[in-house]
């Protein structure tokens, strides 16, 4: 009986088949890297449309919630409850500020009445927060950024004649809430978005 000779793969086949493996390997890092980019890219829309959210919960309970409440300044000059200008004129100055009731907090505890204002300072978007109604010099608000990645931040405000306007109070007032609040934000690289909101 003749032994039956054994075959073994060519140097060909074993270099056809490390191109095959290799071809297999280079799709499947491509289809994991466009998975895990598509990812990315729907956590951080996600996370954009959540901060608006809140941004956008946030105002509209500040706007419901404004009072008749004027203040003082740290110089002691009396300012009007609401005030609304789409250039701030200084470092803690804001497009909107005003004065809203209090509420109870989370721990059933009374908070009162707030001084806060919104503010536009590079790309990003703060909610800013005074300690206090009437200010003592030089007090200075507490800064929280809402939202980032924003170009523009405009407001309009609608008085008793239905009118829009871009100032607030309006001329020869002196004080007063608007009856609504136009809010257009656009996001960088992004179309602008609006949104309606009313005073009680």
């Amino acid at each position: 009986m003749t032994a039956r000779r054994m075959r073994g793969f060519t140097l060909i086949e074993l270099l056809v088949a490390l191109f095959v493996l290799a071809i297999l390997a280079v799709a499947g890092f491509r289809g994991l890297n466009a998975v895990l980019d598509a990812r990315k890219g729907v956590d951080r829309e996600t996370r954009k449309w959540q901060a608006l959210m809140f941004l956008f919960g946030r105002m509209e309970q500040d706007i419901a919630l404004a009072v008749h409440r004027p203040v003082r300044d740290p110089r002691g000059v009396q300012q009007p409850e609401w005030i609304g200008h789409n250039v701030p004129v200084s470092p803690d100055d804001a497009q909107l500020i005003l004065t809203r009731a209090g509420v109870i907090d989370d721990q059933g505890a009374q908070v009162g009445p707030q001084r806060v204002g919104y503010r536009l300072e590079h790309d990003t978007l703060y909610l800013l927060r005074w300690a206090a109604l009437d200010l003592a010099p030089n007090a200075e608000p507490k800064r929280y950024p809402l939202l980032q990645g924003v170009s523009d931040f405009h407001l309009r405000y609608m008085g008793l004649d239905g009118q829009w306007n871009e100032e607030w109070p309006l001329p020869g007032q002196t004080g007063g809430i608007p009856v609504a609040v136009e809010v257009d934000l656009t996001l960088t690289g992004g179309s602008p978005i609006t949104r309606l909101f009313l005073t009680r």
